[in-house]
């Protein structure tokens, strides 16, 4: 075990544990607005849908119900705006985690073979390189790195941690750099409901990608846009070539998504209305908390879309990660996210009202 486990960097949010302390013990408690864990309800109509399929005592399957497949078509086609998207180019995954740390080993990557991802980004990029023992390495532009022994190109849009939106052109070139030099592309677009002063668009739009999904996958997640992250809700969509094999080695290792969660992620994507009602709180809550970040002498790069602000005052993240602690308020630090972020930190959005406007009055 430990041959494996030292691959690994430390596990990052470990390190945050003495401020966590110290702003745990603010009179008023502690306002957390570090990981970036959902707080509001689960929407009622998918309690419901997840209550009524709970009788559910065989297994499920790893490719998902029709019903749920027909949902993930549906729901890519109209929000996505892609074309012509039938079950083979859907596959539901136990939430996008598992997915990113493991999709090197299950694409078959090892030694020699190299992974690339933002310079700021998620850790679990790296983590699933280290874990198929292939190479990593971070880019500013992708179309700048080395393809040869190139295999999997992460894209992130929009970015965590810094909330920086990919417009149109720029994906466009990028997907036919990638082609070009048969690299495969996934997108991490998580975030794509929650843009704000940007609009983002997936790689599997007409216009990014020119009516084809070769070598394109993207990945979604049901946990922020509907409170699921307890459901471990996610999904693929993309090309069928990478899609099929994938969903094969998910058979062999029962990588399935839970019945139930299979029937709430149905009618998550069949309503937009609870997604609206959370986007308009997420909206207010960010307004807040940028105007008291601002006047507290931060300045927010990026930032554009996501559920973060990207935010500095000069000075290491760690000095800002411990004054924050003393006034009750924990945040992530940059570096987190790589060596670029190390003055810099990760501030969510995911605090109930009551607890932003605390930290907004301590601020």
């Amino acid at each position: 075990m430990s041959a494996v486990s030292d691959r690994l960097p430390t596990f990052p949010w470990d390190r945050l544990e003495p401020y966590k302390k110290t702003a745990t013990a603010h009179p008023d408690g502690i306002v957390d607005l570090s990981v970036g864990t959902p707080v509001d309800p689960v929407p009622e109509l998918i309690q419901k849908a997840l209550i009524d399929a709970a009788d559910s005592p065989g297994y499920p399957t790893v490719w998902g119900t029709p019903a749920l497949r027909d949902a993930l078509t549906g729901w890519v086609e109209r929000r996505l705006g892609a074309r012509g998207v039938t079950h083979r180019h859907v596959l539901p995954i136990v939430g996008s985690k598992e997915l990113v740390a493991w999709l090197p080993t299950q694409l078959g990557l090892g030694p020699g073979d190299r992974v690339a991802y933002p310079r700021l980004a998620y850790p679990t990029y790296e983590v699933g390189a280290r874990l198929a023992r292939a190479g990593h390495e971070v880019y500013d532009d992708p179309t700048e790195l080395d393809p040869a022994g190139l295999k999997l190109l992460w894209l992130n849009s929009p970015s965590n941690p810094t909330g920086k939106v990919l417009g149109k052109d720029e994906l466009t070139r990028i997907v036919a750099w990638a082609r070009a030099h048969d690299v495969l592309v996934f997108s991490d677009e998580c975030y794509i409901e929650l843009g704000w002063e940007a609009d983002p668009v997936s790689v599997l739009h007409p216009d990014v990608n020119g009516g084809s999904f070769d070598g394109l996958v993207a990945v979604h997640s049901l946990s922020k846009r509907s409170n699921l992250a307890g459901y471990r809700a996610a999904f693929l969509a993309g090309d069928p070539a990478v899609l099929g094999p994938l969903l094969e080695i998910r058979k062999h290792g029962g990588m399935m998504t839970s019945a139930p969660t299979q029937a709430a992620v149905v009618a998550a994507l069949g309503d937009d209305e609870h997604v609206r009602e959370q986007r308009e709180r997420y909206a207010a809550r960010r307004a807040a908390l940028r105007a008291a970040l601002v006047r507290h002498g931060f300045r927010i790069e990026h930032s554009e879309a996501s559920l973060y602000l990207w935010a500095t005052r000069g000075e290491s993240c760690w000095e800002t990660v411990a004054h924050l602690a003393e006034l009750g308020i924990l945040v992530a630090p940059g570096d987190f996210y790589g060596t670029a972020g190390e003055r810099f930190v990760r501030v969510a959005l995911t605090a109930s009202d009551e607890r932003v406007a605390a930290a907004v009055a301590r601020l």
